[in-house]
């Protein structure tokens, strides 16, 4: 064979070889394979998340009887106190114009009294030597009588409005007690300030607030979209923001019946009562939030949210469900409730499944076209 032959062979079989391979990359198809997971049973819990602060369930303001000035103050913020014992004194700085009117009126039954004792005097003679009657005897002396009284009634008003008491007794209205037992949350006022007592046009002063720290509650807002699925006496968590890691335990004991509008969305208040831990020291204002549990179910069919695809006219829920190598079937679902990661499906699919991971692949396979 000449060489030249061997040359045209050898060319011929190097074609023959590239178009075996051609025809067999055209005989082939890549596919795109996809992760999948499938469903599992687990137990959903849907929660909302309340934001508040705990509060102590008794508060009192303790407002002065009188008005005067601040004159000492003998415990500070924060202090435990019994009921009745002293917080503050008040000394009186008595109106010019009240205490000249009343001491104008002290004058004033005194020449009434000195009239009326002239008069009792005289006719006691008189009825001593039978004069006069019994019934006008006891008519004057009626008069001289109520004298003396009022007397004593002017006496007390001008040493009232002088120093703020009338008597030994007096001192009730400028020593500022505790009504209750419990703690001094805050002293508003120091020594030397004016205060003014509570009346029917005026609140008063408040000299000291205190409350009950051993007995507190959370108070919060939620939406008008969960509020129908709350219940009085329901179990709650409460996280206090200055503490961490520690959760207390709550009972709801209130829902309130009206809503207040903020920022365009309908809120109503909640209440629950705390149970505290000795370990820790609660103060009231910490600002807290509270988990309420909304729905639980347990051990349902579940999937993972991510999973999800929904339609773009209906909007439906659906999985893509493998049915072989690369190949996907769509399955439109039936939802239940969902914690936010994992969403209880009622149908659609089985435990069994295997549902495609939409974003994440594994690689890319050539597999031969028939």
């Amino acid at each position: 064979m000449s060489k030249r032959a061997k040359i045209i062979l050898i060319v011929i079989g190097l074609l023959f070889v590239v178009a075996l391979i051609w025809f067999g990359k055209k005989n082939k198809k890549s596919i795109v394979e996809y992760e999948t997971e499938s469903a599992f049973k687990t137990t959903i819990v849907k929660k909302t998340v309340a934001t508040g602060k705990v509060t102590p369930l008794e508060e009192i303001e303790i407002k002065p009887q009188i008005t005067g000035i601040i004159d000492k103050i003998m415990l500070l913020e924060g202090s435990k106190v019994k009921k009745g014992d002293l917080i503050a004194t008040v000394r009186v700085v008595p109106n010019e114009q009240s205490l000249i009117s009343a001491k104008g009126r002290v004058n004033n039954i005194k020449i009434r009294l000195d009239n009326a004792k002239i008069q009792y005097d005289r006719n006691k003679n008189l009825f001593d030597k039978g004069v006069i009657s019994r019934q006008e005897f006891e008519n004057v002396e009626l008069t001289y009588d109520q004298a003396k009284q009022d007397l004593k009634n002017a006496q007390n008003d001008y040493l009232i409005i002088k120093r703020g008491s009338a008597g030994t007794g007096g001192s009730a209205n400028t020593n500022i007690i505790a009504q209750i037992s419990g703690t001094i949350l805050e002293i508003p006022v120091k020594e030397g300030d004016q205060v003014i007592q509570s009346n029917n046009f005026n609140a008063g002063t408040t000299i000291a607030s205190i409350a009950d720290m051993s007995k507190m509650i959370f108070e919060g807002k939620v939406d008008e979209s969960e509020v129908g699925k709350l219940k009085n006496g329901a179990d709650i968590e409460v996280s206090i923001g200055a503490i961490e890691g520690k959760k207390f335990p709550a009972k709801l004991n209130f829902i309130a019946p009206k809503g207040t509008e903020e920022a365009g969305a309908v809120q109503f208040k909640i209440k629950a009562d705390v149970s505290l831990d000795d370990n820790y020291f609660i103060r009231a204002g910490y600002s807290a939030n509270a988990d309420i549990v909304l729905e639980k179910k347990d051990s349902v069919l579940s999937i993972k949210e991510a999973l999800l695809k929904f339609d773009n006219k209906t909007e439906e829920p659906y999985v893509e469900v493998k049915t072989g190598e690369g190949t996907f079937e769509r399955k439109t679902l039936k939802l239940g409730t969902s914690d936010g990661v994992n969403v209880e499906v009622l149908e659609g699919i089985t435990i069994d499944d295997e549902i495609k991971i939409w974003n994440k692949t594994s690689g890319v396979k050539e597999v031969g076209n028939n």
